[in-house]
């Protein structure tokens, strides 16, 4: 279970759930929730997942509403976004304010929906190897700004 990609989905249809969950859970470990607040209790207990899909349309909270919401304290997975309807304004929206990888529409279609995760996944790893690079060249100049220091005093 450790080296598969973690993917939480987020829809408020049930079925969709299952049907989701029977078609991929080989393949990877798979986070299902039926609503955004039970989405992100889930992120809570679980922010090493990778990727998230999420249905546009549902009661409490919008897919939108829930991945903006996230930003904040679950910024590094990467989002996608489902929905059946042909909508402009959600469409405009995830990508200004979800910070949306990708947008797919419903019913969805196996294959490409894999692509889409394994895509994602890449931006995931490679966004994530870039903030380690990051991390590691800020201590490396901290450690030679202090053995500077330090031959300049001595």
């Amino acid at each position: 279970m450790a080296d598969k990609i973690k993917v939480l989905y987020v829809d408020d249809e049930e079925n969709n759930l299952f049907s989701f969950k029977a078609a991929f859970r080989l393949k990877y470990q798979i986070f299902t929730a039926i609503s955004g607040e039970v989405a992100i209790q889930i992120l809570d207990e679980h922010p090493d997942i990778e990727v998230i899909l999420t249905d546009q349309r549902m009661p409490e909270m919008t897919g939108v509403e829930f991945l903006k919401s996230i930003l904040p304290i679950h910024p590094d997975p990467i989002r996608i976004l489902l929905t059946g309807y042909a909508d402009l304004k959600a469409s405009i929206d995830a990508v200004n304010e979800g910070k949306i990888f990708h947008y797919l529409s419903k019913p969805w279609n196996e294959e490409e929906i894999d692509m889409t995760i394994l895509k994602a996944h890449e931006v995931y790893m490679h966004a994530r190897n870039e903030r380690e690079m990051k991390e590691k060249l800020i201590k490396t100049a901290d450690q030679m700004e202090f053995l500077l220091r330090q031959s300049l005093l001595s």
